[in-house]
């Protein structure tokens, strides 16, 4: 019979691969929970008239899991986390007290082509602040963003965050002629600079409508990274950063526009600065209508997402993760024989409720077997409990470290075990 293979795109977590998944949600939750903010989730599968009307057409048609359920409704493995956000705000909006600081860590899936940094199954950081809409809110979240990159070594030689203001670029937009029905044109013109051959660019530039002295006048915007100081929100923007401590990871960028419709102000992008992979590590913005589309009164917001595989690969590639700690518990209890079994089983229980992670080898064996198996694991004691030690109530502890070993009252062998791991 052939293997059966996994459905293409979704991940399985050895071991090693579930310590970085924990790990990462534990430096998410920190950072989040530094600043206040509360977690949260919605569920993973959803309608798909909470999609269409918030996310367009594309997200359903082209990148979402769409099945209908056995009662013949037509529902997605959510691809996205912002409609829910909505949605479940909106039911409760006058009983909420605002702002809300709200962060999630969960699954999603996109029908996505399979590559390096992309799968179709991911897990993604999810946090917004709501109901307030100041450059200085902006500033709050952009320093969670930059406090999660510092706590997981990222410093700021290794990764940066680009800042821009789609008010700004407006007015810029407003002053070169271009005409509202082509921005949302020229928004993904300005997304797909760093993706295309110059010439080309320019060329396609020229397709979707624009004039030679109007792409001209768009190369010196992109070029100019002054271009803030002329933005009140801006400056308020990075003089808040500056107080918040993390200045020294932000740089303002014009050609960060972010692609979807609903920023409004401020949008952000991190990236590895080695550009390694060229793959924003994560990204938002502010939005000023996110209820309008599922019934609620509009509230203006700030948020970002992240998702897991492209800040793993990076983080192993940089070298500043931790190493993998192979040991499942730190002590072995041996297993003599089959009478003394369940005498094993006794005491390790009275270890764990002492506070110690310990396992039991599963059957009876030679005890060269049993030691082998903790060296591999990396564990540091092994007990074994022989037909002696049970009789007088005492265990012989094993010092894996050192090989010395001891003889010692089971009453003590805890107390003995921390020394030993101190």
């Amino acid at each position: 019979m052939s293997k059966i293979k996994t459905v293409k795109g979704t991940r399985e977590f050895y071991p090693e691969a579930m310590s970085l998944r924990n790990y990462l949600y534990e430096k998410v939750r920190s950072a989040s929970q530094a600043f206040g903010y509360q977690e949260w989730d919605g569920p993973f599968i959803e309608t798909i008239e909470l999609y269409a009307a918030k996310s367009g057409e594309e997200l359903v048609n082209k990148q979402s899991f769409v099945f209908e359920d056995r009662g013949g409704e037509r529902v997605a493995l959510r691809p996205e986390l912002t409609p829910s956000l909505a949605r479940m705000i909106a039911a409760k909006q006058n009983e909420l007290t605002y702002p809300l600081r709200w962060w999630s860590f969960g699954p999603f899936w996109r029908y996505e082509q399979p590559q390096k940094g992309r799968t179709r199954e991911f897990f993604q950081w999810n946090i917004d602040i709501i109901g307030v809409d100041s450059p200085e809110a902006d500033a709050e979240l952009i320093a969670v963003a930059a406090e999660f990159l510092r706590s997981v070594g990222l410093s700021p030689s290794l990764a940066q965050i680009y800042v821009n203001n789609r008010r700004l670029m407006e007015s810029e937009f407003d002053a070169l002629g271009i005409i509202p029905e082509k921005r949302l044109d020229v928004s993904n013109l300005i997304d797909r600079r760093t993706k295309m051959e110059p010439a080309k660019w320019d060329e396609y530039a020229l397709e979707i409508g624009l004039k030679q002295s109007q792409l001209d006048g768009l190369k010196n915007i992109l070029g100019n990274f002054d271009l803030w100081k002329k933005n009140e929100e801006l400056t308020r923007l990075f003089a808040a950063l500056e107080a918040l401590g993390v200045k020294e990871y932000v740089r303002f960028d014009p050609n960060i526009m972010r692609g979807l419709l609903y920023y409004t102000g401020t949008v952000f992008e991190a990236f590895e600065t080695s550009g390694s992979l060229k793959r924003a590590i994560l990204g938002g913005g502010r939005y000023d209508n996110l209820l309008a589309d599922v019934g609620g009164n509009p509230l203006s917001g700030m948020g970002f997402a992240m998702g897991d595989v492209v800040i793993g690969i990076i983080l192993q590639e940089v070298g500043v993760l931790p190493e993998f700690d192979l040991t499942p518990a730190s002590v072995l209890v041996t297993v003599f024989d089959e009478s003394l079994l369940l005498k094993s089983y006794a005491l390790a229980s009275e270890l764990r409720r002492a506070g110690l992670r310990v396992m039991v080898f599963p059957e009876p064996a030679k005890l060269p077997k049993q030691f082998k198996f903790a060296d591999r694991m990396k564990m540091k004691v092994a007990l074994v409990l022989g037909p002696d030690e049970a009789a007088r109530g005492q265990v012989t502890v094993k010092n894996l470290l050192n090989g010395e070993q001891v003889i010692v009252p089971q009453t003590a062998a805890a107390e003995y075990i921390r020394e030993i791991m101190r």
